[in-house]
């Protein structure tokens, strides 16, 4: 899906915002789409490198069908090479070791597999769905046709074109937006700033729920005025009811010189989006914080409990606060 023909047998993939111009017999950078005689060709459709039942509040996603289970997949490779990558032996083996692992698993097979798991979504996550977006389109239509959601867990790198197509069947997301800086994204993740907030602001305006995820790094995206222009930019161009999650970082992959992220970074990361008006900030990777819980945004009731993935107590009631009658943000059940 999505490319062009760019003259001298080359053929331009629109699919992420890089639009490489593949050569004959040429792979774009993220590995997994060749040029073979003026066709391209996805290498990792239904080659699922990981698929498991995970928790919603995995992804992380607050306010998207709380307490459920999401059917979770991959593909091997990425469109970004972040030099502190999580999932670095999956994501970027098709470009490191020119390997691509994994088992054949069709759409029709995930859908059984996630009605049998009791899970309520399927989401494409671990690596980035835009690499393997007609693997997650063919089993996105699917699990609407069986009342199953979809999510992407994303690094916002999709065209718009890209972005078109997956209004068909996406439901829900979670961007990570990395940085508020063009210079990380370039030294630091291979990408660019600009195009990562231009997919934040349409897949809001597209009516998919929308969380945003952004991994604190000591000493390279958690200065004072960059979380304020994060905080400002979210709350003015995104909206002021997109839940914002700000997570510890540990040490992995190529950049382990640093130390995890102190916990008052964090608390202090939230405290700057909650004065920028933001209605849900969370901590992440800080097991028992306060941080983790919702709460109402008029009255501070407490609404859910959480404890990492685990939720304890869920008052909303049809979407709402049960104490002033507040509207909450989010998909319910």
């Amino acid at each position: 899906m999505l490319y062009e023909h760019a003259g001298n047998q080359k053929l331009r993939c629109n699919l992420c915002n890089h639009r490489c111009v593949i050569p004959e017999g040429g792979k774009g950078l993220c590995g997994v789409r060749l040029n073979e005689e003026g066709i391209l060709y996805t290498l990792v459709w239904g080659k699922a490198i990981a698929a498991h039942v995970d928790p919603i509040e995995k992804k992380p996603l607050n306010h998207f069908l709380p307490g459920s289970l999401s059917y979770s997949i991959a593909t091997s490779g990425c469109n970004f090479r972040c030099s502190f990558c999580q999932n670095w032996s999956i994501s970027q083996s098709p470009r490191e070791e020119n390997k691509i692992g994994g088992q054949m698993i069709k759409p029709a097979e995930l859908i059984e597999n996630a009605l049998h798991s009791n899970c309520e979504s399927i989401s494409y996550t671990y690596t980035e769905p835009t690499i393997f977006f007609e693997y997650a389109y063919d089993t996105g239509k699917l699990a609407r046709e069986k009342n199953i959601k979809n999510v992407f867990v994303s690094n916002g790198y999709m065209t718009p074109e890209c972005l078109d197509e997956a209004g068909d069947f996406l439901d829900a997301a979670n961007i990570d937006l990395k940085s508020f800086t063009d210079s990380f994204y370039r030294k630091m993740c291979g990408g660019r700033l600009d195009p990562v907030c231009e997919s934040i602001k349409k897949i809001k305006k597209q009516g998919i729920w929308l969380e945003l995820t952004t991994l604190l790094i000591p000493q390279k995206n958690d200065s004072i005025q960059e979380l304020h222009e994060m905080a400002q930019f979210i709350a003015e161009e995104v909206g002021k009811d997109t839940p914002w999650h700000i997570s510890r970082y540990h040490p992995a992959y190529r950049y382990n010189d640093s130390k995890s992220t102190p916990a008052e970074t964090i608390h202090k990361a939230r405290e700057i989006g909650l004065e920028a008006g933001l209605e849900y900030v969370y901590v992440g990777n800080i097991g028992g914080d306060a941080g983790e819980d919702t709460y109402c945004p008029e009255c501070k009731t407490k609404l859910i409990d959480r404890n990492l993935f685990n939720i304890s107590e869920n008052r909303i009631r049809n979407g709402r606060c049960p104490v002033c009658n507040k509207k909450i943000s989010g998909v319910w059940k």
